[in-house]
């Protein structure tokens, strides 16, 4: 039996604090799927990241909250997935689960498909969106599910599930329940048939049954736990360590169960770090001076200022909050290339007057506003390796 190992390594510091851009193009979550459509022939896809392996049928696991770094930090605890050929990919920025599943089920960077955050600015509403659960941010009636913002026209690209099933490839997204129908899921996981799972073992059974459907077959298969543990507890929690190798055993049973003609992927959106310091945007009269909205996350925010306030508050937050943030301008953000190579003007308009990325073990959070994510002692979503850096492993049986 698994027992948690006695010691362990001290966080990492100094080393969070090397940016990792993201590597749009050729080594990003965005060009996972476009890459394998590719290897199965699919006409006008092309092989990014130069995967060289094809199957009949593949499976993509997610396993939503586990770094790279993370998991080569614990390898003994997951000894299957360690064991595998791999490498790294980078997420997008932010680094953050709505993002990471939109580059991936569409293919391409935030400034094309337009999920910029967690929370993000829509022009027309005066709250936040909040794409996971498609509703306005903040405390009001259910009639804030957003029944007037459509989906599939707030990103209307083909999704990699639609163009995989107009070349005939049968797809099937495996996933809680309560994924089934959302926005999200409408806006860039759309195109495939939904098979919603209960327990451990109905999720390997509707992968295994998912990947015979058709002589060619291409599976998604969601798995969440880990980061919910690591909000929770933390990413370097008993707790965690447990769930990891629960998940190693999960991908190991998946492999066990694979057709003979099958591959296995196992990624993940984004790493996860342990926040140190929390800085009260609620309590801190200082930092709301000049703001009108405040989006994205504790560890990537989008600050968006009222008309000629933003170079006052970016002197304002980048002295307040020290070396330990960069708080950049909108144009600034987008020509490091932090939203991909291109950003389309309409979504130029969600990303924030000024973008303040965590580069130390801190985050801004709202006590008032976001309780609950406050309280989180596991945070991602800016550009540290820990948070960017994601496994890329695959498994032929």
């Amino acid at each position: 039996m698994f027992s948690p190992p006695a010691t362990r390594p001290p966080p990492p510091t100094e080393s969070l604090r090397d940016a990792v851009i993201p590597d749009y193009g050729t080594g990003s979550l965005a060009d996972l799927f476009p890459s394998i459509l590719a290897g199965f022939g699919v006409p006008g896809e092309v092989d990014r990241l130069g995967l060289e392996f094809a199957a009949d049928r593949i499976c993509v696991l997610l396993i939503d909250g586990l770094g790279a770094d993370a998991l080569a930090a614990n390898s003994a605890v997951a000894p299957f997935l360690s064991a595998l050929a791999q490498r790294t990919l980078t997420a997008g920025f932010p680094s953050t689960t709505t993002v990471s599943l939109s580059s991936l089920g569409v293919g391409v960077p935030p400034g094309e498909h337009g999920f910029t955050g967690y929370l993000i600015h829509v022009p027309g509403y005066d709250r936040l969106v909040n794409a996971l659960t498609w509703r306005l941010h903040g405390a009001g009636p259910k009639i804030d599910l957003l029944q007037d913002l459509v989906p599939e026209q707030f990103q209307p690209t083909a999704t990699v599930f639609e163009r995989a099933a107009a070349d005939g490839i049968a797809v099937a997204q495996v996933a809680p329940r309560l994924q089934a129908g959302s926005g999200l899921t409408r806006a860039v996981l759309r195109g495939c048939e939904f098979r919603p799972y209960v327990s451990v073992g109905d999720f390997v059974d509707g992968v295994a049954t998912a990947l015979r459907a058709g002589p060619r077959s291409l599976v998604y298969a969601y798995h969440g736990n880990l980061d919910t543990t690591g909000h929770v507890r933390g990413p370097s929690s008993d707790a965690w360590l447990l769930e990891l190798a629960h998940v190693d055993r999960l991908a190991a049973t998946i492999a066990e169960h694979l057709p003979p003609d099958a591959a296995l992927v196992v990624t993940a959106d984004h790493g996860m770090v342990e926040l140190t310091d929390r800085v009260d945007f609620d309590k801190t009269e200082l930092l709301r001076e000049g703001v009108r909205l405040l989006g994205g996350e504790p560890r990537a925010r989008h600050v968006f200022t009222v008309d000629g306030a933003t170079a006052d508050v970016a002197a304002t937050w980048q002295e307040y909050l020290g070396t330990d943030f960069d708080v950049i301008s909108r144009a600034e953000a987008i020509d490091r290339g932090w939203f991909g190579p291109t950003v389309a003007r309409h979504i130029a308009e969600r990303i924030g007057d000024l973008v303040v990325a965590a580069r130390g073990l801190r985050g801004v959070v709202r006590t008032g506003a976001e309780p609950l994510e406050s309280m989180l002692i596991g945070h991602h979503g800016s550009l540290t390796p820990a948070e960017m850096n994601v496994p890329l492993c695959t498994f032929r049986p």
